[in-house]
């Protein structure tokens, strides 16, 4: 990079929650940066890990944004998004049984249901998907995927015969389950299960214990879940299955994706970048600008702007990230594959101004990295 006028720079950032969508980012990013340096070539490819900003990520690349109403988790009708481009779809659980659709300070761990993101699914197929990719984070719920699968045609019932009430409690009293009435197009259907973590569905690291105090679980519930969702799996006969990676993943919606749609596990940003074409972008590319709302710990587990670093490392691309908050090191960004780190909290210390203000400064960050190439 020895002229700055012709530097190609690829953004390749993920949301900053609850302030900008990942396209949002990029467009403020290439403002600034073209501001600073017109002589710059910006190309973006707005990146996410399988969580919140999945569909809209796909959009940004050319999927066709469709919208279906499914049931939330409550039980309640909602609108939820999904994208499609020739027989691939991109679904979002987050979209149909995300903790978005819960009032605010309202949490349901012991009965929210994940049966909208089983009707999702069905959505998909029925506009002629046959390869789907399901991005999984952000959930409300932590029913082991039971209620997508019985939305799907399987049945889940007691001790008397009857289907069991929705959510991850009520599967302690699961007597029985069928899954040959699953929907028969499934057979024929590439399922990816894209998740950002890889716990598995029962135990101290499992799907209850690590995530169901983030749906408002208490001690008591999460034993009660743990045990439901043992049962659950006791009569699926998939004890294996609940030892996979991924059988956590959102209250345990990837065991369910991985019993029944005979789903293959994979970390979301690899396959998100891969289907958005960043392999190919990077090609073109001198310097990189990942990031997301926050860099820490958790950002090193699997999420986008790990994996967007790695990806340029083994092509020997330079990367430098953006950020709201920066907890991490700097030998920690080294060793991530970051070469330096811009946090708005650098320019704004007040959180909440960095959230409400976040478009602005980062277009003012977007121009102390273009000053910040080499001349």
């Amino acid at each position: 990079m020895t002229d700055a006028r012709a530097v190609r720079v690829l953004i390749a950032a993920d949301k900053f929650k609850g302030s900008l969508t990942a396209v949002e980012v990029a467009e403020r990013l290439g403002a600034g940066l073209r501001r600073a340096a017109p002589g710059l070539v910006v190309e973006s490819v707005p990146v996410a890990d399988g969580g919140d900003g999945t569909v809209d990520a796909a959009v940004a690349a050319g999927f066709e944004r469709r919208l279906v109403e499914v049931t939330g988790p409550l039980g309640e009708p909602v609108t939820a998004a999904y994208a499609l481009r020739d027989g691939t779809a991109v679904v979002e659980m987050a979209e149909a049984s995300g903790l978005r659709h819960l009032p605010p300070g309202v949490f349901a761990p012991l009965t929210a249901t994940t049966r909208g993101t089983g009707e999702l699914l069905r959505a998909v197929l029925d506009a002629g998907a046959r390869s789907v990719v399901l991005g999984v984070g952000g959930s409300a719920t932590n029913d082991g995927g039971a209620g997508m699968l019985v939305a799907l045609g399987a049945r889940l019932l007691d001790d008397r015969g009857e289907p069991v009430g929705p959510g991850g409690a009520a599967l302690a009293g699961l007597a029985s389950a069928d899954l040959s009435g699953l929907d028969p197009r499934l057979a024929g259907t590439e399922v990816v299960l894209a998740s950002d973590v890889d716990n598995p569905l029962l135990g101290p690291k499992g799907a209850a214990a690590v995530y169901g105090p983030q749906k408002g679980a208490s001690r008591e519930d999460v034993a009660t879940l743990d045990a439901a969702l043992a049962r659950y799996a006791e009569v699926l006969g998939a004890g294996a299955a609940a030892e996979s990676p991924g059988a956590g993943a959102a209250g345990g919606v990837g065991f369910g994706a991985l019993v029944g749609l005979g789903a293959s596990f994979r970390p979301g940003v690899q396959v998100l970048l891969d289907m958005l074409g960043f392999a190919e972008a990077l090609e073109r590319a001198d310097l990189v600008i990942t990031g997301e709302g926050s860099l820490d710990e958790q950002t090193l587990h699997g999420k986008a702007p790990a994996g967007v670093a790695a990806a340029a490392r083994a092509r020997d691309v330079d990367v430098v990230a953006v950020c709201g908050r920066l907890t991490l090191s700097g030998p920690a960004l080294g060793a991530a594959g970051i070469r330096r780190a811009y946090a708005l909290t650098d320019l704004e210390p007040d959180p909440a101004r960095c959230m409400a203000e976040a478009g602005p400064l980062l277009e003012r960050l977007a121009g102390d990295i273009a000053r910040d190439l080499p001349a």
